[in-house]
C-alpha cells in the first residue's frame, strides 16, 4: 500500500491554482482524521474542507464544493443544471437521497425532439432552448440543508463566491474543454465574453474571473433559492431559454425553449427512498429512479454475485464484468424511467430473483450478443427474454462528482452535471452560469419501433439518468462511497470500482486508477489504451468480445472509513487532469 500511495501521488500533475501563483496543494490521495473531501479540482476540494475545518457537517462541505465547482468545472456542473445527492446519517445509521434532476416544461410532449416528422440531428438539440430543463441544482443545496445541514446556503456558497470574484488558474482539462466548444461558445455574447477572452479560450496559467456568478451567488446567499424558481434570476433564465441572446452574425440555428416561470416555481427536488442490495455480505445504497444508476448497478452486482470473483482470472473478471452490465443495460434501457410517469419496476430490477433469472444467460466461453433482448423483472424466467431489443440511446458524457465525510460519520455521495460539456452552450446574461441541455437525454423517438420506451419526453417529466452517486455500509456502517462523471460509463465506472476493491482486493485509489472497459449493451465493448494495449485484450476476443477505443472512461472520487477510523480520500490521478482529495487533518498531523 506505501508503494502504491506513493507511485500515485507522484503521477498527479498540477491542476487549478490560485491566482497568485502559488501551486495548489493536490493528490489523489489523503489519510487522515476529522473529514474528507475528493473531487476533480483542488480549489473545491480546498472549499468544503475549509467548511469541515469550521465545523461544518458533510452536507455543507457537499453544497460548498459543488458550488466551487461551478466555478471552476463551469462545463460540467452548476446551478444551471442538475444531480442527485446521496447521503448517510450516522446519526440515524440511514441513508437518504434527493433526487435534484431537471425537468421538461409542461408544455412538453413525446414530439419535442421531433421535427417534420423525424428526430432532430442531436448537436442542433443540444445547443439550444429547446434542451433546456428546470434546473435542479439549486433546489438539491437547499433540500440537503434543510433537511441535514447546518449552515445556511449564504454561509456555505461564501468560499465559491469568492473564488468567482478572485478567479482560478486555468489548467490544460480546462483550456481543451473551451477549445471544444469554440465553435459554439462564440455563437452566444455571454459565453463568449465569459469563455473566451480576446475570443479564443483562456491560455493554460491565466486567471479566469467570474464577477457575474460571484454576484449569483451572493444574491442566492441573501434571498435563498426563490430568487431562482421565483425571483430574478429564474426570469432571466426564462427569458434566454425563450429567446437565446445569439450573436447577429452567427449562422447557427438556434431553436427557442418553451421554459415558464410557472414551471420554475412547480419545481420540487425530491426526497426519496435509495435503491438498495446486499453483495458480498456489504450493503449497497444508490439513486433510484428517475436515475438508472442504483437499479442499473444493484442488478450487475447481483448478478455478479454468481461468479467468484476474487479467485477468477483477470480475463474471466473481465468477462464477467462485461456480460454483467450487458445484461443489466438492456434491463435498464426497456423498464427505467420517470417514475411519476411510468410503472419502473425498481423492487423487481434489484431482486436477487430476477438477477439469477439473468446470470445464467453468462457463460465463461462465448459471448452474448447485442442488443440484447431484456428480461421481465415481473415474471423472471430462467435464461428468459422479455421482449424485442432495443440499442441503449446517447447520453452526454460530462458530469462531475465529489464525495464527502465529516468528524461525526456522515458522508455524501454527490452528482452534479448540465449534461454533455458546455451543456447548452448558452450562457444566462449577467448571471455567470451556463444552461443545461439535459432535456436531450429523453429518447427523441423510441430506440427501437414497436418496443414501448419509457424516456420519451413528457410534461415535467425528468429524463432518465445515469448519475449512479454509491455509498457501501459494512455492518451498517459507511465502509466506502464512490462515484462518476461519464454520462452511461457513469454506470459501468462505478461498477467496475466497486468490483476491482471488493472482489479483487484492490485498494480504492488503485481501483479507481484502474483502467476500464465499459459494455452498454451494445456490438462492441468500449477500452481505456491500458487495456487495449494489453494481452487481456486478446484474450477477450478469443471469447468472442468485439472491442472499440475510448480515450478516458469517468473521474471518479471516493472516500473510505480506516479500521482504525481514519478517513481515506482518493481520486483520479491523470484521468480528467487529475483529481483532489484531502483531509482536514493528515495522519501525522
Amino acid at each position: 500500500m506505501t508503494a502504491t500511495i506513493g507511485a500515485v501521488t507522484a503521477a498527479a500533475p498540477a491542476h487549478h491554482r490560485p491566482p497568485q501563483g502559488q501551486p495548489a496543494a493536490k493528490s489523489p490521495l489523503a489519510v487522515g482524521y476529522g473529514g474528507a473531501v475528493a473531487s476533480v479540482d483542488a480549489d473545491a476540494t480546498a472549499a468544503g474542507i475549509d467548511v469541515l475545518k469550521h465545523g461544518g457537517n458533510a452536507v455543507d462541505a457537499a453544497v460548498a464544493t459543488a458550488g466551487a465547482l461551478g466555478v471552476t468545472e463551469p462545463y460540467s456542473s452548476g446551478i444551471g443544471g442538475g444531480g442527485y445527492f446521496v447521503y448517510y446519517s450516522a446519526a440515524r445509521h440511514q441513508v437518504f437521497t434527493i433526487d435534484g434532476r431537471e425537468t421538461a416544461p409542461h408544455s412538453a410532449t413525446d414530439q419535442l425532439f421531433v421535427e417534420n416528422g423525424q428526430p432532430l440531428a442531436f448537436a442542433d438539440a443540444v445547443t439550444s432552448g429547446r434542451s433546456v430543463g428546470v434546473p435542479g441544482t439549486a433546489a438539491t443545496w437547499q433540500t440537503a440543508l434543510d433537511s441535514w445541514g447546518t449552515r445556511s446556503l449564504g454561509d456555505v456558497l461564501k468560499p465559491a463566491e469568492k473564488l468567482a470574484g478572485t478567479g482560478f488558474t486555468v489548467d490544460a482539462t480546462f483550456n481543451a474543454q473551451t477549445a471544444a466548444n469554440l465553435d459554439r461558445f462564440k455563437d452566444f455574447p455571454a459565453t463568449a465574453k465569459l469563455f473566451l477572452p480576446g475570443g479564443q479560450p483562456p491560455a493554460v496559467g491565466a486567471t479566469l474571473r467570474n464577477p457575474d456568478l460571484a454576484r449569483t451567488y451572493r444574491e442566492l446567499g441573501a434571498k435563498g433559492i426563490g430568487a431562482i424558481y421565483h425571483g430574478d434570476i429564474g426570469a432571466d433564465i426564462v427569458r434566454t431559454v425563450r429567446k437565446p441572446p445569439v450573436d447577429p452574425a452567427a449562422t447557427r440555428v438556434v431553436r427557442t425553449g418553451d421554459l415558464t416561470t410557472a414551471d420554475l416555481a412547480a419545481y420540487q427536488a425530491k426526497k426519496q427512498a435509495p435503491t438498495h442490495t446486499a453483495y458480498r455480505g456489504l450493503d449497497v445504497y444508490g439513486p433510484a429512479p428517475s436515475s438508472s444508476g442504483g437499479t442499473t448497478v444493484a442488478e450487475a452486482l447481483n448478478i455478479l454475485e454468481h461468479t467468484d470473483l476474487a479467485d477468477a482470472s483477470e480475463a474471466q473478471y473481465l468477462h464477467h464484468y462485461i456480460e454483467a452490465s450487458r445484461i443489466a443495460f438492456a434491463d435498464r434501457g426497456r423498464w427505467v424511467g420517470d417514475p411519476a410517469f411510468e410503472k419502473v419496476p425498481t423492487a423487481g430490477l434489484t431482486s436477487k430473483a430476477f438477477a439469477a433469472s439473468r446470470a445464467c444467460l453468462i457463460k465463461d466461453d462465448a459471448v452474448l450478443t447485442s442488443p440484447l433482448a431484456p428480461g421481465d423483472p415481473a415474471h423472471p424466467a430462467p435464461c428468459g427474454a422479455g421482449g424485442p431489443t432495443a440499442p441503449t440511446t446517447y447520453e452526454g458524457d460530462n458530469t462531475t462528482h465529489l464525495t464527502v465525510a465529516d468528524k461525526w460519520g456522515n458522508v455524501v455521495a454527490y452528482t452534479l452535471t448540465i449534461e454533455q460539456t458546455g451543456g447548452s452552450a448558452i450562457t444566462v446574461p449577467g448571471r455567470g452560469f451556463l444552461l443545461n441541455n439535459e432535456l436531450t437525454d429523453f429518447s427523441f423517438v423510441p430506440a427501437a419501433a414497436g418496443v414501448p420506451d419509457p424516456n420519451l419526453p413528457g410534461p415535467g417529466k425528468r429524463p432518465r439518468s445515469s448519475i449512479s452517486p454509491t455509498i457501501v455500509l459494512k455492518n451498517g456502517r459507511p465502509d466506502f462511497a464512490v462515484g462518476s462523471p461519464g454520462g452511461a460509463t457513469i454506470i459501468t465506472t462505478v461498477l467496475q470500482v466497486l468490483t476491482e476493491h471488493v472482489d479483487r482486493g484492490l485498494p480504492l485509489v488503485d481501483a479507481i486508477a484502474a483502467p476500464r472497459a465499459s459494455q452498454r449493451n451494445a456490438a462492441s465493448t468500449e477500452l481505456e489504451p491500458a487495456l487495449w494495449n494489453s494481452p487481456l485484450k486478446a484474450q477477450l476476443e478469443g471469447i468472442g468480445h468485439h472491442f472499440t477505443q475510448n480515450p478516458e472512461i469517468g473521474a471518479a472520487t471516493g472516500i473510505q472509513r480506516l479500521p482504525d477510523g481514519r478517513w481515506l480520500a482518493a481520486a483520479e490521478p491523470v484521468r480528467r487532469g487529475g483529481g483532489s482529495a484531502a483531509v482536514v487533518r493528515p495522519a501525522g498531523h
